[in-house]
């Protein structure tokens, strides 16, 4: 009897582990989406990312709380920072396939 309930026991751990990889296969995607980020994040020199953060504190999400010279500023910034590769490179590292250049990086 002691036999079967080890047995049990055993088949049921080894049916398990694949659903105990899935949170770290989650957690190594997030973080490789944080390094990806990282490297965008760091096109910004030191003095335009603290200049990011303090408009886009100052819009708290609403466009009219800038000025047409900050939003300006602030399309500026973002558009250095490249959001769309940004966006390619994750699709790009999470595609079962090789995505075309175009696909990733846009067209230039």
């Amino acid at each position: 009897m002691g036999g079967v309930l080890i047995h049990s026991l055993f088949v049921a751990s080894k049916l398990l582990r694949p659903a105990r990889a899935i949170p770290m296969a989650r957690l190594m995607a997030a973080a490789q989406v944080v390094m990806l980020a990282r490297r965008h994040w760091q096109r910004l020199e030191p003095h335009e990312r603290q200049r990011l953060i303090t408009l886009v504190r100052v819009a708290g999400g609403r466009r009219g709380r800038l000025t047409p010279g900050e939003r300006l500023e602030l399309v500026r910034l973002i558009a250095k920072a490249d959001p769309r590769l940004f966006a390619g490179l994750v699709v790009e590292k999470f595609s079962p396939v090789r995505l075309p250049r175009r696909v990733v990086q846009g067209k230039r």
